[in-house]
């Protein structure tokens, strides 16, 4: 099979994971192949298809558009998942589907979790290929059937730098060089590990003695039992402490940590993280991480209070908002989109006050919902010009790459230089931008040994930002390895910490030696930075010359509302604002961008101009 094939991609009406169809749905066109994905009719036939009703939609659906290759997602639970797909192949070969029973169907595919394709690969054998989530686009084709020379230009080239990257992490963890690497010493400056300690004098110091990047990781145990969990954390914490590898270490703390804290829990579902319920269990996770830096998740209630509290229990490095998130947008949070907006204002003026950093939690919030690169870019702006305008003089500017995990390689470095550019222009003495990269949330394996392989291979990634820059980036928050399966303990962290370090000490030797390709002019990086900070540029100025005053809750509220920012996966009230989700977006060539009904992009200067349109009332 080659250009006659047809690929049939499907899923349930339930599943609302839909970009990862979108994405291989593009990868095939791209390639010259016809592609045919099920509607929603096909989409609710496949929750039970084997009812009569349901298996003749599927078989018309089949033979109508003569699909020859299949494609099955299910990414709910795994059991469900493999059911499904039994009972749909069950549904195939009685209305005799496959091609040697004189139907069309030559091949099947599945994408589910891990456990689903374990549980599909042991009943239907050979007759399936399975995709759990860690596929690059390269090894994505491969599985599709559709050979290196019939691949375009721009899938080859934005694959080759991914594949690049994994070559060089595998072979690091494989000679398993990171277990050389020893934790730096952070002493020598008056502050260090007291209550006078910041981000800015640890940052300084290690600037000094060449000793960048400063080290984040994210740790917050969970237990049934709360007074046990807060033990167990206040013990890891002593370890990480110990270890010298971790110089921030921010508190994983739970849902109820963040929506209701000091009150009563009883009979409250509590999720994950670290259960603390008091300002003095705060106080002692600082006594028990000396002399590391601390911080924690924002409250989603009374957020200022909380702020003020941080500060006075573990000194907090720096305080982290995400202005229209963790509200009635996602579900996290309790107040409607003003009230959280105007109550992070007031926290923001709080941590100027302080003279704390601020982090906007924002651009990737945004992602995860489905916006494009240029939103990505724009979110992230805005909220760092508030900060400015706000009093706040140090801005540490979080930029997680592989989000979505289908990005390319070489789309995270245009859209991290243009973000950081943007950003930078607000610069001056008195307003400071600190570059933290990380990895996505969801691009870990649950394998432990691929995950590693993709830790060093982010961090390689995250070093091409600024290539040339040896204190570039400064800091680097740690996603460690085991998220994708389990909590990670004091040991995972710290070889989560040796991998990145040792990761980033061998590709900048290499890169040195000439023995990898230097991205600083990387023509595509190049080009597609660019193209981002002209729609960037535009969107701000639509937005500045439609809103009054967008740098206040109001004016953020309106651009909101107005659509400025796509958000087409938002689930919760969308009736309420159906300007930002009336929009669509798709992966094309490794980034994400609005596109009308047919697919083809729409410049961001013409959504910005409907987005002003609304603004204005017109």
């Amino acid at each position: 099979m080659t250009s006659e094939a047809v690929y049939g991609l499907a899923k349930t009406s339930v599943d609302a994971h839909t970009l990862g169809l979108s994405v291989v749905q593009n990868l095939l066109v791209q390639c010259g192949r016809r592609v045919a994905v099920a509607g929603a009719d096909v989409a609710r036939a496949l929750e039970d298809p084997l009812a009569p009703r349901n298996t003749l939609l599927i078989e018309s659906w089949i033979r109508d558009n003569r699909i020859t290759h299949l494609g099955f997602s299910y990414r709910l639970d795994p059991v469900e998942g493999a059911e499904l797909f039994g009972k749909l192949v069950h549904a195939l070969k009685i209305k005799n589907l496959f091609a040697d029973r004189g139907g069309t169907v030559h091949r099947l595919y599945f994408a589910g979790l891990p456990r689903a394709c374990e549980l599909v690969e042991q009943e239907h054998g050979d007759l399936v290929v399975a995709f759990c989530g860690d596929e690059t686009p390269s090894e994505t084709l491969h599985k599709l059937g559709v050979p290196p020379e019939q691949r375009p230009r721009c899938v080859i080239e934005g694959s080759a730098y991914d594949e690049a990257r994994l070559q060089f992490a595998k072979e690091l963890l494989a000679r398993e060089k990171h277990l050389e690497i020893r934790p730096p010493d952070r002493s020598g400056y008056p502050e260090f590990g007291t209550e006078r300690d910041t981000l800015a004098a640890r940052l300084n110091h290690a600037v000094s003695r060449a000793q960048t990047p400063l080290i984040r990781a994210h740790v917050g145990p969970y237990l049934p039992n709360r007074v046990e969990a807060v033990a167990l954390f206040l013990q890891w914490a002593k370890e990480l402490a110990r270890g010298g590898f971790l110089d921030i270490l921010s508190i994983g703390t739970s849902q109820l940590t963040q929506s209701n804290f000091g009150e009563d829990w009883n009979g409250l579902p509590n999720g994950g993280g670290v259960p603390i319920n008091s300002p003095e269990e705060f106080r002692a996770v600082w006594e028990a991480s000396r002399p590391m830096l601390v911080r924690t998740y924002a409250g989603t209630k009374n957020i200022p209070q909380l702020a003020e509290m941080y500060e006075r229990t573990i000194n907090i490095a720096w305080h982290a908002l995400s202005l229209w998130w963790f509200s009635e947008l996602d579900g996290r949070g309790p107040y409607p989109l003003l009230e959280n907006l105007n109550q992070h204002f007031e926290t923001i003026r709080f941590a100027a006050q302080t003279g704390k950093p601020f982090e906007p939690n924002v651009p990737h919030h945004f992602a995860f919902r489905g916006a494009d690169d240029v939103t990505y870019v724009v979110s992230a702006f805005l909220a760092a010009k508030v900060a400015k305008i706000l009093g706040i003089k140090n801005l540490v500017l979080q930029i997680m790459l592989n989000t979505p995990k289908y990005t390319w390689g070489v789309q995270d470095l245009a859209k991290a230089r243009a973000l950081l550019e943007l950003v930078r222009e607000l610069e001056d003495h008195q307003f400071r931008v600190i570059l933290q990269p990380r990895a996505g949330l969801d691009y870990f394996s649950p394998n432990s040994d691929t995950a590693k392989v993709q830790l060093a291979a982010a961090t390689a990634l995250m070093d091409d930002i600024q290539p040339h820059s040896p204190q570039s980036p400064p800091v680097i928050h740690v996603v460690s390895y085991s998220e994708a399966s389990h909590l990670a303990n004091p040991a995972v962290v710290n070889e989560s910490i040796q991998i990145t370090l040792a990761a980033l000490r061998e590709y900048r030797r290499l890169r040195l030696e000439g023995k990898i390709d230097d991205m600083e002019s990387h023509p595509e990086v190049v080009r597609r930075t660019r193209e981002l900070l002209q729609g960037a540029r535009a969107v701000i100025s639509a937005i500045e010359g439609a809103v009054a005053m967008p740098y206040t809750p109001e004016g953020l509220y309106q651009v909101f509302a107005a659509g400025f920012l796509p958000v087409p996966y938002l689930w919760e009230c969308r009736d309420k604002f159906p300007h930002a989700v009336g929009w669509k977006t798709q992966v094309i060539n490794g980034g994400v961008h609005v596109v009308d009904e047919t697919g083809k992009t729409i410049p961001p200067q013409l959504r910005a101009a409907a987005a002003a349109a609304v603004a204005r009332g017109g």
